[in-house]
């Protein structure tokens, strides 16, 4: 009886497989647009801090202390500073000048440091992009602090000799007082998890889970309403053959075929954006069990589609909020709340989590235990779903 129910799963399987083999559109879809997309996506996220952000600097005030700032601007990798454009109303015109930021020196702006009545620069950033925005002004703000500290030695360095002569009678305590206010106080900041702050590192999981359910729900959805359209479902369905046997069957080859583009995107991922990979046999498990949750998901639209192109447009209806709300580029905690509540339905949401906690944290299994164990039932109850509504098709 066993051996029966294995021989008419590898019938099914065998069906689906040779129609994989033969569709090319299938083929090319499974075989060059996940390293594409890897590839893509990889360098898109590949750098967490702003390089060459085009910008223009407009210097009121052509004096030596102010060249010495704009030198330290210049040596920035943040800025790629470009003149001004004569289209552009004037420097606070950013899209009119194609820059992000406008930074002003306004004139006399060297005196009034000399004064102690520092005149503040002129600004001007480009905040459609929020992130961005204040990684400039931090950039901004980094770089007028060290031109401050250099002012600060050239001012000592400057001073007369009978300072330095006063200054040796005052006590030992006052003079170690002011040695600490002249110098920068630092910080010993140790970064975990991630210490090189690579901003690929953190997206990798949203970027293999997001490759892989696009091709694993919108393929899988099309296999039962392939077959309704086809004519042949009914035929399928009067047969010996059980409901679980053809849900089996029918995501055996996805299942395959997703664990080799897994394989893929990893080899990928390590050889060209150098990503390490820890824990394999725990991350094989995370995996397979997101894998087998998003193909369960994809049969019961599939299930529940008259033809393809309505299961098409079940998958992404699916898929969009999947992007934007599953903590794949940016972490589930930010959300509110009540979105958060629905961000825990989707599989990829645990699927990021636990990859991160194991390949990043080096969590031990009790803090991802929970995300396996809603993959495990999502798993379970999408089979199970996909079997009654095929029983339902055949009444």
């Amino acid at each position: 009886m066993r051996g029966a129910s294995f021989n008419a799963i590898g019938s099914v399987a065998r069906k689906e497989f040779l129609h994989i083999v033969r569709d090319r559109r299938v083929l090319l879809l499974l075989l060059i647009l996940p390293p594409v997309f890897t590839i893509i996506f990889g360098h898109a996220f590949e750098v967490g801090e702003p390089k060459n952000v085009p910008a223009l600097l407009v210097n009121r005030d052509n004096t030596e202390r102010t060249q010495r700032f704009v030198d330290l601007l210049h040596s920035s990798k943040t800025f790629a500073w470009r003149e001004p454009s004569a289209k552009a109303k004037g420097p606070e015109d950013l899209l009119g000048n194609g820059v992000q930021a406008t930074i002003i020196i306004p004139s006399g702006w060297s005196e009034s440091l000399a004064n102690g009545d520092p005149t503040p620069l002129q600004l001007f950033l480009d905040g459609s992009d929020t992130n961005t925005a204040q990684a400039l002004e931090g950039s901004v703000q980094k770089t007028l602090g060290d031109f401050q500290m250099n002012e600060r030695q050239y001012m000592i360095d400057a001073l007369p000799q009978e300072v330095f002569d006063m200054a040796k009678k005052l006590p030992v305590e006052v003079r170690k007082q002011f040695v600490s206010a002249m110098e920068p106080w630092k910080e010993n900041s140790t970064v975990l998890y991630n210490p090189h702050s690579r901003f690929i590192e953190y997206v990798l999981p949203g970027v293999i889970g997001l490759i892989l359910q696009l091709i694993t729900v919108t393929l899988m959805a099309c296999t039962i309403a392939r077959e309704r359209e086809a004519g042949t479902l009914f035929q399928l369905m009067v047969t010996a053959l059980r409901r679980r046997e053809i849900v089996i069957g029918k995501i055996i080859p996805y299942l395959a075929v997703s664990l080799v583009l897994i394989v893929m995107i990893m080899f990928l991922t390590a050889w060209h954006f150098h990503v390490r990979f820890s824990h394999p046999a725990m991350l094989a498990v995370v995996c397979f069990l997101f894998l087998l949750c998003s193909l369960g998901l994809g049969l019961v639209i599939s299930a529940i589609s008259k033809t393809q192109t309505q299961a098409i447009q079940f998958s992404v209806f699916f898929l969009l909020p999947v992007f934007v709300l599953s903590g794949a580029f940016a972490p589930v905690e930010q959300l509110p709340a009540a979105i958060r509540y629905i961000a825990e339905v989707f599989p990829l949401t645990h699927f990021c989590r636990a990859f991160r906690l194991v390949n990043m944290y080096h969590a031990p299994l009790s803090y991802y235990a929970p995300s396996l164990i809603v993959l495990s039932l999502g798993a379970v109850l999408t089979f199970v779903g996909a079997s009654f509504l095929l029983r339902r098709i055949e009444q």
